[in-house]
């Protein structure tokens, strides 16, 4: 089964996920709805506690709590992820959607190989000897720029450098050539170096393997690098979504503009403090009536006590009502000077 004639390969549609507590229902999740087409990347990009991370892993079905609850669709190539029985997911993830979890260190079993744990993912979504599955996850190894392959894959993953363990994740990732690759924060407590080089591995996942990838990061600087188009995630709710050149080129959420004006300048004079959104994200049992930016927001106004909806403009659309009405003059070129630091 192939993506949609239009290209879609995976379509999201009223994501909803709610925890069931002691005092009451906890919303994590509201109602997020977005696409990633056919060798795309798409990255979610929010605070911690936005929601990203907790998106992916509804994409994968690895909620597992039984006390959530999960409403809307997931479809993927024309099946609703969320309809299929345990052993259908099975058969599908690894092979057909595959995730680099953001700490290789605790996402991989520390007692066996890195080779052996990409020998038994090639065998079990491929019908493999032992001998061509070893000789398959050297081939990967080498192939994501590990050194001496067959030498890293004798290693046990405390043995490898934080670098060398990413790179191991996106080869067992990618071991069944997977169509969509969800990457969560892969480039978190790596040096400048390695992340650079992370960055261009995900571009050539694009070129090479064909993948789409569904990028979750907190960093615009990777968001400017690697991106086609970009979501914006605030407290469980999509804040923006659009082409990268028009939410970091003319933001028209408040919550996109701050990201933007704190990242470090990288000519001129640096400021002597970073400018900061200020005060923090809601949590769940705590979200304000109406928009749940609006505490923090500069330009907050009456209508804020409403919930607004997305208001599109061409291909970008925001969940703001100051997206109707235009962001003022100042607010677009400080956004236009932030997304020159940030490419």
């Amino acid at each position: 089964m192939t993506a949609n004639p239009d290209g879609t390969l995976l379509d999201v549609r009223d994501l909803c996920v709610s925890f069931r507590s002691e005092r009451g229902i906890i919303r994590i999740l509201e109602n997020v709805s977005f696409t990633v087409r056919e060798r795309e990347i798409l990255s979610i990009v929010g605070e911690s506690g936005s929601g990203k991370s907790m998106t992916s892993l509804a994409v994968m079905r690895l909620i597992t709590d039984p006390n959530a609850i999960i409403t809307g669709s997931i479809t993927y190539k024309g099946r609703d992820l969320l309809k299929l029985s345990p052993k259908e997911m099975r058969a599908l993830r690894g092979r057909e959607i595959a995730m680099i979890f953001q700490d290789p260190m605790t996402a991989m079993t520390p007692v066996y190989t890195i080779g052996w744990q990409i020998e038994e993912q090639l065998r079990a979504h491929q019908n493999l000897s032992r001998r061509a599955a070893r000789a398959r996850a050297v081939e990967l190894l080498g192939e994501m720029g590990v050194p001496a392959p067959a030498k890293a894959a004798g290693r046990f993953p405390h043995q490898l450098s934080g670098g060398l363990r990413q790179r191991a994740m996106i080869a067992m990732a990618l071991s069944c050539n997977p169509s969509l690759l969800i990457a969560d924060e892969p480039t978190t407590a790596l040096d400048v170096t390695v992340q650079a080089q992370i960055l261009e591995l995900l571009l050539r996942l694009r070129t090479d393997f064909g993948s789409s990838v569904m990028l979750i990061t907190h960093d615009m600087g990777v968001v400017a690098t690697v991106s086609d188009r970009v979501m914006v995630m605030y407290s469980g709710i999509i804040a923006e979504r659009g082409p990268k050149p028009d939410v970091l080129g003319g933001p028209t959420h408040p919550y996109t503009l701050g990201l933007l004006h704190s990242i470090p300048p990288m000519h001129g004079e640096k400021p002597h403090r970073l400018p900061s959104i200020p005060g923090s994200p809601p949590a769940p049992m705590g979200r304000p009536a109406g928009c749940p930016f609006q505490p923090r927001c500069e330009f907050r106004m009456d209508a804020c006590a409403s919930r607004p909806p997305l208001f599109r403009n061409g291909m970008q659309e925001a969940s703001c009502w100051l997206a109707e009405k235009g962001m003022p003059d100042w607010a677009h070129e400080r956004a236009i000077r932030a997304a020159g630091e940030a490419a």
